[in-house]
This record gives structure tokens, sequence and C-alpha cells, in this order.
């Protein structure tokens, strides 16, 4: 799978995806990622990527040549699957990220200042997508974000699948408690189940958890689910 990424900030995204999990699966050749000035594609002699927008609101644009002669050289006759970082996109999700992961090239773009020229959004832009309801300075840690979550998905990334099968939010339910050693701290003991060595009863306790920890901290997540009696059983029971 590969990457591009269309920033006025390569050195920062560059480097970040060489760290950690990312990184190594990096190493190995599971997915590519090439990170793009797009002060590199301006045509203006100071390098400036921005202007003033056509409206009294303070602040600056980027414009749509830099970014869209990016693009172009970039992709060189291919169409990748284009992403926009924005607050006005839709929230990412897991299965969201587990359905981007099947795409063999994703082109993201980031943006900055106040935005992007809507021109260039509407000619090259296939989604924009939000990592929350929330606004940062540009598009670099948003698409950090994106990698880091359609990457763990890949064949090979973590040690085994069920690394983020088990993960929040990976089948709508946040993750269960988990604990390591001592067995005892500050009073406070491990379950019993746990240290049971019994896997089908870890593996009730896990669901049950799951349940109870999504009804407790993300009630909305569990009003989408179609949950069966016997869950449905397990959360009345707990309240």
């Amino acid at each position: 799978m590969r990457f591009d990424i269309a920033t006025l900030f390569p050195e920062f995204v560059d480097n970040a995806l060489n760290e950690s999990i990312i990184g190594r699966a990096r190493a190995k050749g599971i997915f590519e990622a090439h990170c793009h000035d797009i002060r590199a594609y301006t045509k203006d002699k100071h390098r400036r990527v921005d202007d003033a927008p056509y409206s009294e609101r303070q602040g600056m644009l980027m414009q749509a040549q830099p970014i869209y002669d990016c693009y172009k050289a970039v992709c060189e006759g291919r169409r990748p699957h284009v992403i926009y970082m924005s607050p006005q996109g839709k929230t990412l999700t897991q299965p969201r990220a587990l359905e981007l992961s099947g795409l063999d090239e994703i082109f993201i773009l980031c943006g900055h200042y106040e935005g992007v020229d809507q021109r260039v959004l509407d000619k090259i832009v296939d989604e924009e997508i939000s990592v929350g309801d929330f606004v940062v300075s540009g598009g670099e840690l948003p698409a950090l974000l994106l990698i880091d979550c359609i990457v763990r998905t890949l064949d090979g990334a973590l040690s085994q699948p069920d690394c983020y099968e088990d993960e929040s939010h990976f089948a709508g339910l946040l993750e269960y408690p988990q604990y390591t050693r001592p067995e005892v701290w500050e009073g406070m003991e491990v379950p019993a189940v746990l240290l049971s060595g019994n896997h089908a009863e870890i593996n009730k306790w896990r669901h049950i958890m799951r349940l109870k920890t999504t009804q407790k901290k993300r009630p909305d997540l569990i009003e989408r689910l179609k949950l069966s009696e016997e869950e449905l059983c397990i959360l009345n029971n707990d309240n």
C-alpha cells in the first residue's frame, strides 16, 4: 500500500512515520509513504503558497495552483484515492479505516492556514475526513492519525490480527480492562478469572467487560449496535 502526503511540513510527517510500530512496518515494506513539499510546486519567487481570501475574513488561504501541480507531478497519470484532512469531513471510524486499508494508493492533502481554495478540492478530492470535532493548525497530525489507523490493520504490521481486532471500536465496542504484574497493587487485585487459565471463561469475561465498559463510557455506541437478548440482559442486570 502506498501513501502520498502533500504537506508544507514534509520532514515532520516523514520523521513521525519512522517511529514505533508504524516505523517498523514501513521499514519492512508493508507500506510506502512519500512526503511531498507543496512549496516546491509554487510559481511564486518567494515560495508563497497562500493568499488572502476573497472575503473580509482574516487569515490566509492555500492556493489551488501549487497543490494541483504537486498532485499532477506525484501521480503522473495514476489516480489514487484523494483524501483532504478537514474538520468539515466525516469523522474517521475504525470501519472506515478498515475499508481504506483495501486500497492500493491514497493521496492525502494536508491543509494549513484558513484552509484550501475550494476549486482544487472540487477538482481532485474524493472525500474529506475529520479526526474529531475540533480544529488544529494543519492537516499533518490528522494525516498521521489516519495513516496509523490504517496501517495497523495491514497484514504483518502487528504481530497477529487480534492485536487490533480486540481493541476499542473494532467491532463497535470499547476494549475490556487489562492488567499486568503484580497480581496485587495498592490492595487491588487482578480479576481472578484472568489467573484461572480457563480461556473460555476469560473470553466470556472479556466480552462482558467490553459491553459494560462501552455502556459506561460511550453509551452512544451501544445504541448503534444490535445486541442479543443475552447481551441486553447483561447490561440490564448491571444497572
